[in-house]
């Protein structure tokens, strides 16, 4: 636990003490009734496979699972083509997970009669997550596609991936295409997170954006990892699936349908990893990332508003880093990524946020920069280790730390943004059969950000939540 950690949250742990120490309890219990778990819904009733064959635990890929992935979820045999599927078999499968959670947030702007002051809100009760259909596979040996529609927890929906792929062009595993929405090919997916809670359900890694000097986020919303993209992809393999490799060429759009934005404005994103045996430990795999493109500052207008898909004066940003997927025997593994990242001074003085349908500011002909601005850039590192007791149970922790090292402007504080975030937890799976999977999953976040509430002092958010997170 981070040694800087205020009185204030000694005081909500103390406070949540005897949850964990119930939850604790819980866990030993589990442990000793654990049993082999079989597959996941959907591929595992086509292949008849374990779970524990394709996950180290359900969503998150093991090796096998990330190779069966990279070959178009396919086994590379004769029964690959659903001519050789059983008539009733539907490739479907279904999430939704009913929690429990409290949440703690700091420094919220509350009227007061007179202006407004910040106060901490603490809420608490029964809940649910967005509901996901998962349907995918093959349409002929060779031919593999994914749907996802999704909605969030009020049933609004929204197609969050739509792609076909074209596999092992010209007999190679070296050369596939993707086209459509998908996931970026992030070897620490988000989209098989094993964590749900609010601020710990995504890798900050993936979706920061340094503070502008206006307040708030600066004006790139388009440089988002971890969100699905509109695209089309080029990928390839080894056929032990030890070298990999893709190039994606993306609109710069952030996966929204339409052009909303500019359409002359593309992003691309680039990774190669290899894999190495050693020995006892494990598989480790070593990679590199790549996520540059442009995006659009500038709109035309009509009467005042503006105009969909008129976005020009493209500027600059991008995204790289290292990750290692480092495993050291069975039951233990740490995913370890970094990033550098920096945006355009353009971005940092609040212009191209058109996200939301408001330009702060429009980069009219004739505006300049003052001579203050420079390109926010930052550094950041997340680590995730593993415990998998067995294929039933697993124990995780995060950590995640972002530090600006050029803010927007010459007259903000150095460490203004910065992010620092804790996550504990973890997932039982009383059983994992291939019609259907549940867990029990226990998670407590903490998120820390210096300087961005609205009197300029640094935000403390923390929850804790409990729930049964299924698949069918």
């Amino acid at each position: 636990m981070r040694l800087w950690a205020q009185s204030h949250l000694c005081q909500k742990l103390q406070r949540l003490s005897s949850v964990f120490t119930a939850a604790f309890v819980l866990a030993v219990l589990v442990v000793g009734t654990s049993q082999p778990a079989s597959a996941l819904p959907a591929f595992a009733r086509k292949y008849g496979l374990r779970c524990s064959a394709c996950h180290e635990s359900w969503p998150m890929l093991n090796y096998f699972g990330q190779k069966f992935k990279d070959n178009g979820y396919q086994l590379m045999n004769d029964h690959d083509a659903p001519i050789w599927q059983n008539p009733g078999y539907w490739p479907v499968t279904f999430r939704i997970t009913p929690i429990w959670h409290r949440v703690s947030s700091g420094r919220v702007p509350v009227d007061n009669g007179t202006g407004q002051t910040e106060t901490r809100i603490t809420s608490s009760g029964f809940d649910l997550s967005g509901l996901d259909f998962h349907t995918g596979g093959t349409l002929e040996k060779n031919y593999s596609f994914y749907v996802l529609p999704s909605s969030n927890n009020s049933a609004s929906f929204h197609f969050e991936t739509v792609m076909a792929r074209l596999d092992n062009l010209f007999g190679s595993p070296w050369l596939n295409v993707k086209f459509g929405k998908f996931e970026l090919d992030n070897l620490l997916s988000e989209k098989r997170i094993l964590t749900l809670t609010g601020n710990g359900g995504v890798y900050q890694l993936y979706h920061f954006r340094p503070q502008s000097v206006t307040g708030g986020p600066d004006g790139n919303v388009w440089g988002q990892m971890g969100d699905n993209q509109l695209g089309v992809e080029v990928m390839g393999h080894s056929y032990n699936d030890r070298t990999r490799y893709s190039v994606s060429l993306l609109s710069s759009n952030d996966g929204q349908v339409g052009l909303p934005y500019g359409s002359e404005s593309y992003s691309t994103y680039i990774t190669a990893s290899q894999a190495f045996d050693a020995g006892k430990l494990g598989v480790q795999r070593l990679g590199f990332y790549l996520m540059a493109g442009q995006a659009p500052t500038q709109w035309l207008t009509s009467g005042g508003n503006i105009i969909p898909g008129s976005g020009t004066n493209n500027k600059g940003y991008s995204r790289e880093g290292f990750i290692g997927q480092f495993y050291f025997g069975q039951h233990f593994d740490a995913q370890v990524v970094t990033q550098h990242g920096s945006d355009s001074a353009w971005f940092g003085q609040g212009y191209g946020d058109l996200i939301d349908g408001v330009v702060p500011n429009n980069n009219i002909p004739g505006t300049t920069l003052p001579s203050t601005a420079r390109n926010p850039s930052w550094n950041g590192v997340l680590i995730e280790p593993h415990y998998i007791y067995s294929p039933q149970l697993l124990f995780l922790a995060r950590y995640e730390t972002i530090r600006m090292s050029q803010q927007a402007d010459t007259s903000m504080r150095s460490d203004i943004g910065n992010v620092t975030t804790y996550t504990v937890g973890y997932r039982y799976n009383p059983f994992m059969t291939s019609r259907a999977g549940f867990a029990w999953h226990n998670e407590f976040n903490i998120f820390h950000q210096d300087h961005v509430s609205s009197t300029g002092a640094n935000i403390n958010t923390s929850e804790l939540l409990m729930g049964f997170d299924f698949d069918f």
